[in-house]
């Protein structure tokens, strides 16, 4: 129906001045027309531009990439202990046991498929008005909108999908990949497609946007906050990691990550670690961050929604999770971030409402071509270039100390410790538990849950299965 879809454009361009007022140098001033038409919504490069806007604003959804992803893929693992019982603050995503009704389920999915739709109708929005734009400038922002729906693919379906993808190499189901903009009912009805073949749109889509992407943008903001080369890059590394394709990740990372220190992106945004630890959780922008989700007091994630919130208040460490390995030592400069108090808090986010949440750092970067190599060596032997990574990701938090593994596992362990370390807090554990076929560990009164498990996935959503007449449960 058309009158929809201009409801959907509209909604896209009040996003947009959203997104973009957060940024602390972009301002958008807003179009005063109350109803726009298809043409007029793509009618000039400053419109298609605040619709591209709109898309960032959706990823950026508080029950999305803003705030509860995050949090659901962190407190899947056995790092944290929910303190408060509040079924509204993801204590059925802790103790698994959500089901297909659940407001998590359902807001999860809908605003994940939400921010697809906003890139579909970006995407033919842009198609069906070739004469606006220079070629170049139309690929920019096709780029940008197929690095977020890649971005939200990758996301949904490391919940949704029946399997993680390395257990049967993606042959089993995915999710429905909705490629055309909705705008009516019509078309609710699409099977589910494979894991492979979600993952391969997945890649499709970013390598897309690395060919027609800017190598950078000229406001440092903007540098974190839009999609640029270097961000999908570091995105298909964390794709092709969770697949299990090692040899890809090393191809990726090295575009990012010289053969030796000092490790800095050549080209490009110059990204690097900070000096400190703790610098691109509270300076902004700052280099480490390659994307990020800036958020203020006028545009935050809302109401229980933010990381801050749940590290702070609805959650705690586990002291029998990664606190208790013996590798995170008292010296290290993230471990000064443990409050002494019970229960135990971890201050890496400390405001949701002036802060970015960061989607890609050049850390993670980092440890994912360590354990790529790693697991690429032959043998036992232990990858020096690996081995250099790590040492550097912990000394910037640890001076002067030094791993020295003596096997190719023992390497491939400490990395795996490190990120737990390096990345807690934003949404990595559930993704490397899956990704290697690993139980989720016991915790508090909650039982180990194996691969086996029901709970291992999440459930479909009740309205998805109403609505869609093709979609199976999982």
């Amino acid at each position: 129906m058309q009158t929809n879809k201009n409801i959907k454009l509209l909604v896209g361009l009040a996003l947009s001045v959203s997104f973009m007022t957060s940024c602390k140098k972009e301002k958008l001033s807003p179009i005063p027309q109350t109803v726009l038409s298809d043409a007029v919504a793509f009618a000039t490069v400053d419109r298609v531009s605040q619709q591209v806007y709109g898309i960032y604003s959706a990823v950026k959804s508080g029950n999305f990439l803003g705030g509860r992803m995050l949090v659901y893929q962190d407190v899947r693992g056995e790092d944290w202990l929910n303190i408060t019982g509040n079924g509204v603050t993801a204590v059925g995503v802790w103790n698994f046991s959500i089901n297909s009704g659940d407001n998590q389920t359902e807001n999860t999915w809908s605003a994940g498929y939400a921010a697809i739709n906003r890139a579909n109708v970006v995407l033919e929005g842009i198609d069906a008005n070739a004469s606006v734009l220079p070629a170049t400038q139309a690929n920019q922002f096709r780029g940008e909108a197929r690095y977020c729906r890649a971005l939200c693919y990758f996301y949904l379906a490391s919940l949704y999908g029946k399997k993680a993808f390395t257990t049967d190499a993606g042959a089993s189901e995915g999710l429905p990949l909705r490629l055309t903009a909705s705008t009516s009912a019509n078309g609710a009805d699409l099977k589910r497609s494979t894991m492979a073949e979600v993952f391969t749109q997945i890649i499709t889509d970013l390598s897309f946007a690395e060919q027609n992407l800017p190598q950078s943008y000229t406001s440092g903001d903007t540098n974190v906050v839009r999609a640029h080369v270097n961000a999908a890059i570091a995105l298909k590394t964390r794709v092709y990691l969770q697949m299990g394709r090692y040899a890809d990740v090393i191809t990726e990372a090295n575009k990012l990550v010289p053969a030796a220190a000092p490790f800095a992106a050549a080209s490009g945004v110059r990204h690097r670690l900070a000096p400190a630890f703790l610098t691109p959780f509270r300076t902004y922008p700052e280099l480490e961050l390659i994307f990020a989700l800036p958020m203020n007091q006028s545009n935050g994630p809302g109401t229980q929604n933010g990381l801050a919130l749940y590290h702070n208040a609805e959650f705690a460490l586990n002291p029998s999770g990664i606190l208790a390995d013996t590798s995170w030592k008292a010296a290290d400069a993230r471990k000064a971030l443990v409050t002494a108090t019970t229960p135990v808090r971890y201050s890496k986010f400390n405001d949701d409402n002036n802060n970015f949440v960061p989607i890609s750092r050049y850390a993670e970067v980092m440890l994912n071509l360590a354990e790529a190599l790693a697991r690429q060596a032959a043998g036992t032997s232990v990858d020096a270039r690996a081995l250099s990574l790590l040492n550097t990701v912990r000394q910037r938090s640890m001076p002067g100390y030094t791993f020295a593994p003596a096997t190719k596992d023992a390497l491939i362990n400490a990395i795996l410790i490190e990120r737990r370390i390096e990345l807690l807090g934003e949404g990595f554990r559930s993704l490397d538990v899956m990704r290697l076929g690993g139980t989720f560990a016991a915790k508090g009164a909650v039982a180990a849950v194996p691969p086996s498990a029901q709970a291992y996935v999440w459930p479909i959503p009740a309205s998805e299965l109403l609505y869609n007449k093709l979609m199976t449960q999982n």
